[in-house]
């Protein structure tokens, strides 16, 4: 039996895979699976033999939401700390995609807007519905959506409830890549496939370089990356990579 409240933990060599997996109810997230997951996205980051995480639904969905009623058994101050456990996919120090598919609403969105990558199958709809319940998106809906999609589209998607296509999602930069339903899990490997060549720690370094940009002044950005571009120049993987292109040929990158 999983130990994990309404979804289940895979390994396929270096990609880990996260499954929300309770299909009679479209994959609903839990309140006690949030922490969960944020907890596992932590252990995932501190192992070292993971290199990709994947975070997908079962049987043709990603996620239609939460459990809407059992927020009525959560404390107004636990409801509020929900947004630090739905952002673990991005403090994790590992790429990671998310696998959209069917229904991508509420805190699936959440979840899906705090991956690295989003590649969608190409009947998938998003959206933030929880307006209609007297509600708002509140584990990072509203502000991870209007800084990548902008302020208009974002009060027209949570404000109208205004569900967004995968094409739409897409041309808004929501969306990294859209495939038909049958090449979605390969498009899901290949990118996974790419990402496993690339040095580990320039990944990790990038990553966390990258989700400071909306967050500092230009000028603190450009010394956080200047900074970070000179820790890599300490680097393994940045001399093998230096030797693998001058020998002209694949670089082995062992995240030292």
């Amino acid at each position: 039996m999983s130990a994990y409240d309404g979804f289940r933990l895979g390994r396929d060599d270096d990609v880990a895979t996260i499954t929300l997996d309770v299909p009679e109810k479209m994959n609903r997230v839990s309140y006690p699976a949030r922490a969960q997951l944020a907890a596992l996205f932590d252990e995932l980051g501190a192992d070292d033999t993971v290199r990709v995480v994947v975070l997908g639904g079962a049987g043709g969905n990603f996620t239609a939401g939460g459990d809407i009623a059992g927020f009525l058994d959560v404390s107004p101050e636990e409801l509020s700390q929900l947004a630090w456990n739905v952002a673990a996919a991005e403090r994790c120090s590992k790429p990671v995609i998310a696998r959209i598919e069917g229904y991508c609403l509420g805190v699936g969105l959440e979840l899906a807007l705090a991956c690295d990558f989003r590649i969608a199958a190409e009947g998938a709809q998003l959206g933030l519905p929880e307006i209609g319940l007297g509600m708002i998106p509140g584990s990072g809906g509203t502000q991870r959506l209007a800084r990548l999609a902008g302020l208009g589209r974002a009060k027209d998607v949570i404000m109208r409830r205004k569900r967004i296509s995968a094409a739409d999602a897409l041309a808004w930069g929501l969306l990294s890549e859209v495939v038909p339903a049958a090449g979605l899990d390969a498009a899901v490997a290949q990118a996974a496939e790419a990402l496993i060549t690339l040095s580990p720690l320039a990944l990790a370094v990038a990553k966390r370089v990258l989700n400071q940009a909306y967050e500092l002044p230009l000028r603190e950005g450009l010394e956080l990356e200047g900074r970070e571009f000179g820790f890599l120049r300490t680097t393994r993987d940045f001399r093998e990579g230096v030797e693998a292109f001058v020998e002209k040929r694949p670089p082995r990158f062992e995240g030292r």
